[in-house]
């Protein structure tokens, strides 16, 4: 079929489609398209509509227009105010503007009149099957939208055409101007039919989420709203009953704030919190987290200090009290006092206690806040592993809080508090972080005065605060971490310490637990010795405490249940009280005997002595060592033997005598494990007494590792060592000579009575030890 053309007036529309069978009024403005509107009422008054792409667009060529327009007859044409003309038209046919030829002054367009076709409509029953389909589905979407009149509806249901019905429809319902232009621009029957049904279908889909959407949204305000009358009413009931001063939550945050001394900082964030705080009235559970928030801020002492001691005299006066000996840990923070009180600088030493359980280590730091006038605050790090317990929890997380560190300070209610951070070689790591680490700024004084919590979100200051830490070892402690330390060693308690901590301090702490007084029960001098000699074996006085609390005990029955108006404890009537004794020290031998040596060891609860023995009979060279020995005492034993033989010639013993004999080393108790580079020398002694005949001096006790030429080397722990010696019997003691310097440091106390002899080779010790 030739395709008909015809040149007609065009007016260019914004955001309108106008279909073919539609009739409707528009308003026109621009001068183009009213003289287009009066020269079609002069001529036949047809004209062609067509949609703008932009509804932006001025001034339209035939590139800012769609291509398929719609050819309509003005039925009317009205002029209102202000160069407006609204015109009345009826949409016929669709047309493709093939191009613009005039363009003054009006536009006029070359229009291809368009057919409509129906290719896949295959009879009369598939048009009746697609026009019901489309009835039912335009009357569920006017069911939901609302959008047309029941009216309007049963006309367009009453139409039996399908063109005319799908025509009719694009036309009535109400969608967007581009969808009507898809529509307009499909010229086949069918696939204009799918559109259609395609875009109900995807309104009436929109409709249902866009209603659910509503109904979650009104549940949720009614629910509010509820919530708010409630609120309101219990406002109003608290004000009749005088339980509130009608000053809100955010109000009295407000005025906190304003009160708070804090840095800018800290008051600009509390200041947005407040203000998130107040929008969220209406959220339950995000209200309540921007509570505990903000309490926490306002809770915390951002510039608030307490007013320090800096008496020494009196800080000596309460250390002493508190505390017999531990004169080095004493004397440092005596310094560290007179320092602060000189330069009035507000930084504070971070001190690390490292000694055994029950030496005092925890309760120096209370006598030290008491002695400066300072809060104390006491933190448990045994067993953290999570580095959140460090820096605090995030905000995000569910049930976040602050770090202990940051508690602590907020408990302490101050910043410059002394705060202690017991058992720090506890500290472990795991999957959850670094604990280690994120007590690296927290100790490091050169970061910690603006530290991060990260519930707080806002630097901490920590450099006013004295930090105390204790420990038990420093192995499990990371170099870093140490190196922010200043260490000081809490060394084991001697017997006359013990017998005065005892007297001063653990005898009147247990009479008054168990409610009696001096005139009721009263200890002898030998019988607590006896109780720390022989029924305790510790470094510190904790288990001496306990068997003084269980003497009050039972002294406290015998009180009530007999008629005694005084108990006196002695060393003889002790056992009576605590049982027979549990611990005996092994004495030093009475005579010189072959192959047996006395050593000294450190051990967690003191020092002890060690009886080392050694037997050489016939056998094939080997070399036995059994009492559970760790490897470090096994490679002494070996050295040692080694030595011996490398001087073999020098003690007259033969070339073939390794070969033929075996040797034996053993200590005794052979359940306990024992290990440390301390037995050297002590072994080889032994060893060549055994070899040569040679007898070893029964009260003498040495210490010393050896090396493959002879030479002593220094050890550790040697006041728990000359303690053991000393609770022995021993007379002489031979140590390496590079620990002179800690024999020197020792108390007369620990000293006398004890001929300390240094060595430097074995040359030295094998002089002094074998008997001549």
């Amino acid at each position: 079929m030739d395709s008909v053309m015809k040149s007609l007036p065009m007016v260019a529309l914004r955001g309108l489609t106008i279909m073919p069978e539609m009739v409707v009024h528009f308003d026109v403005s621009r001068e183009r398209s009213i003289t287009a509107v009066q020269q079609a009422m002069m001529e036949d008054q047809k004209i062609f509509l067509v949609a703008q792409k932009s509804i932006e667009t001025e001034d339209p060529g035939q590139e800012d227009v769609y291509s398929i327009g719609t050819v309509a007859t003005v039925r009317q044409v009205i002029k209102l105010p202000k160069k407006i003309v609204r015109v009345l038209v009826s949409g016929e046919q669709r047309g493709r503007l093939t191009g613009i030829s005039e363009k003054e002054p009006y536009l006029k367009a070359e229009v291809e009149l368009l057919e409509e076709t129906d290719f896949g409509i295959e009879d009369e029953i598939q048009k009746e099957a697609m026009a019901r389909n489309l009835r039912e589905v335009l009357t569920e979407y006017a069911d939901k939208s609302g959008k047309m009149s029941k009216e309007a509806v049963k006309e367009l249901i009453s139409i039996e055409d399908l063109k005319k019905l799908t025509n009719e429809i694009a036309c009535s319902v109400p969608f967007s101007y581009t969808e009507q232009q898809k529509l307009l621009e499909e010229l086949d029957i069918k696939k204009r039919y799918e559109k259609l049904c395609s875009e109900l279908t995807d309104e009436i889909q929109i409709i249902d989420v866009k209603k659910e959407i509503q109904k979650k949204v009104k549940e949720l305000v009614d629910r509010h709203q509820r919530e708010y009358i409630l609120r309101e009413e219990l406002k109003v009931i608290r004000q009749e009953l005088g339980e509130d001063s009608g000053i809100s939550d955010a109000e009295e945050f407000e005025e906190a704030a304003a009160k708070l001394e804090a840095p800018e900082e800290v008051k600009e964030k509390l200041k947005r919190e407040i203000s998130r705080f107040k929008n969220t009235i209406g959220s339950q559970a995000e209200n309540g987290v921007i509570r505990t928030y903000i309490e926490t801020l306002l809770e915390m002492p951002w510039e608030k200090r307490s007013e320090e001691n800096n008496d020494i005299q009196y800080a000596r006066k309460v250390l002493d009290e508190d505390h017999y000996g531990m004169e080095t840990v004493k004397e440092r923070i005596l310094e560290s006092l007179a320092v602060r009180t000189l330069t009035r600088r507000e930084e504070s030493p971070i001190l690390c206690l490292v000694g055994p359980p029950g030496t005092g280590k925890t309760s120096i730091a209370r006598s030290l806040a008491r002695a400066t006038n300072r809060p104390y605050v006491r933190i448990s790090l045994g067993g953290v592993r999570d580095e959140a317990e460090i820096r605090g929890h995030r905000k995000t997380y569910v049930g976040a809080m602050p770090g202990r560190i940051a508690n602590g300070i907020r408990s302490a209610g101050v910043k410059n508090p002394v705060l202690l951070l017991d058992e720090i070689d506890k500290v472990s790591t795991d999957y959850k972080g670094d604990t280690f680490s994120a007590l690296l700024e927290v100790l490091d004084s050169e970061q910690n005065s603006r530290f991060r919590d990260h519930y707080l979100e806002v630097p901490l200051d920590l450099s006013e605060v004295m930090f105390i830490t204790t420990a038990n070892s420093l192995q499990t402690i990371p170099r870093p971490l140490l190196d922010r330390m200043e260490i000081i060693e809490i060394s084991s308690y001697t017997e006359n310490e013990k017998l005065h901590i005892a007297q001063e301090h653990l005898v009147p702490k247990q009479l008054e637990k168990t409610g009696l007084t001096e005139q009721q029960l009263s200890f002898s001098k030998k019988a607590i010795w006896k109780m720390a000699h022989n029924y305790t074996k510790e470094a510190g006085v904790r288990q001496l405490e306990r068997k003084i609390g269980a003497v009050c005990r039972k002294a406290a029955k015998e009180l009530l249940m007999t008629e005694k108006e005084k108990i006196a404890v002695t060393d003889r009537n002790l056992s009576r009280f605590l049982g027979k004794e549990k611990y005996t020290y092994q004495m030093a031998n009475a005579a010189p005997e072959v192959g047996i040596v006395r050593g000294l060891a450190w051990t967690s609860v003191g020092g002890d002595t060690l009886q080392i023995e050694v037997n050489v009979m016939p056998g094939k060279g080997e070399i036995m060592l059994t009492g559970k020995l760790g490897d470090v005492m096994k490679e002494s034993a070996r050295t040692g033997i080694s030595y011996i033989r490398s001087v073999s010639k020098k003690y007259a013993i033969q070339e073939d005598f390794f070969e033929k004999h075996d040797i034996h080393v053993h200590i005794p108790e052979g359940a306990v494990p024992k290990d440390g580079p301390s037995a050297g020398i002590t072994m080889a002694t032994a060893i060549l007494s055994a070899v040569t005949g040679k007898k070893v001096r029964a009260d003498l006790a040495m210490t010393g590792e050896i090396t493959l030429r002879g030479r002593v080397l220094p050890i550790g722990g040697l006041k728990e060592k000359l303690l053991a010696a000393k609770n022995a019997g021993i007379h002489t003691v031979l140590v390496p000579k590079e620990n002179l310097a800690d024999v020197e440091e020792l108390s007369v106390e620990i000293t006398k009575g004890l001929e300390i002899i240094p060595v430097e080779s074995m040359n030295e010790v094998l002089k002094t030890a074998l008997v001549r």
